[in-house]
């Protein structure tokens, strides 16, 4: 994904990213990045990266940040979406891109900050040409037991298999759907991307990935806060939409936990356990990721705290 840090790069406009999984303090860094840039007499601009985020239902279930802890940040790309309508990678990368290039036109330092893979894989890499998916396949692939779709992969694409949770049935779907419809791996289409934006900009990357036992805590009482701000109430608001139950927005992590508790098919001990549960493996799921995907080049932070000024020393100088 993107591009190894290049010195040769600062000829580029800058582009700093902050990734990593839920819980990881992302946010307060990329506002103290912002904060700290102003210091040095550069605007700077937060750019949400999380599919969760962008959508407007979501404010209490994603974490979404509060205006008072933008601390007068810009912050863009939150709740821009309404949850009626997906958000594709590919339509966050648009909209990403349109920003980025307002703030550079404007001498300003665009801040990503996010959680989801696909996105920024999609923005800096590009997009693969896969054709439209049979629908039968798909229909095929989507009734299947997530250990069956694995055990298919595992057979037709391994490689993309070992690189995937056995428990993530979306990504598991996904690739194997391709695969059987296409006659070829994601990751053959993927060498076919195009529209990236890691040549256009001078990247500085930093990925969080703090000690696992103090992120799941950090992942357990989030849920617990969540549900004393309005979680509850958020997903009665949304159930009351009828949306489809196939949107992402639907899908996010704590409206199934929650929507199951509102229909009593839960206790609220067993929501609060099984929402807690929910976040932690996503929690993994994007630790695991982004331990392994992006390029060697990307410093990873693994304490509980960060130093802007080590990290985006270069960015202070551009």
């Amino acid at each position: 994904m993107g591009t190894e840090v290049s010195p040769e790069s600062g000829k580029l406009p800058p582009l700093a990213l902050i990734a990593g999984p839920t819980a990881s303090g992302k946010s307060a860094v990329a506002v103290r990045l912002a904060k700290a840039l102003e210091k040095h007499g550069r605007d700077a601009a937060v750019i949400n990266a999380d599919s969760a985020q962008v959508y407007s239902d979501l404010q209490v279930l994603s974490a979404r940040p509060a205006e008072e802890e933008m601390h007068g940040v810009e912050h863009l790309l939150f709740g821009a979406w309404d949850g009626a309508r997906a958000c594709s990678a590919a339509d966050w990368a648009s909209a990403a891109k349109f920003e980025i290039r307002r703030l550079h036109s404007e001498s300003a330092i665009p801040i990503l900050v996010g959680g989801t893979g696909l996105y920024l894989r999609t923005l800096l890499d590009g997009i693969a040409p896969i054709p439209e998916i049979a629908s039968e396949i798909r229909e095929k692939v989507r009734a299947l037991p997530t250990t069956q779709a694995y055990e298919a992969l595992q057979a037709k694409d391994p490689e993309r298999a070992a690189h995937l949770d056995p428990g993530d049935s979306q990504r598991i779907a996904r690739a194997l759907e391709v695969v059987l419809s296409t006659g070829k791996t994601l990751a053959e289409w993927q060498e076919e991307t195009s529209g990236g934006i890691a040549g256009e900009v001078d990247l500085h990357p930093l990925i969080l990935l703090p000690p696992r036992d103090w992120l799941y805590e950090r992942c357990d009482r989030r849920f617990e806060i969540m549900l004393e701000q309005g979680a509850v109430e958020e997903v009665k608001a949304l159930l009351a939409r009828n949306l489809s139950p196939d949107l992402p927005v639907m899908r996010a992590i704590g409206v199934p936990e929650i929507a199951a508790f509102l229909r009593g098919a839960m206790s609220k001990a067993e929501m609060i356990a099984a929402g807690q549960q929910a976040t932690r493996n996503y929690a993994k799921r994007q630790y695991t990721w982004f331990r392994r995907q992006p390029p060697d080049g990307w410093p990873q932070n693994e304490s509980e705290s960060v130093d802007i000024e080590c990290y985006f020393a270069r960015l202070f100088q551009t």
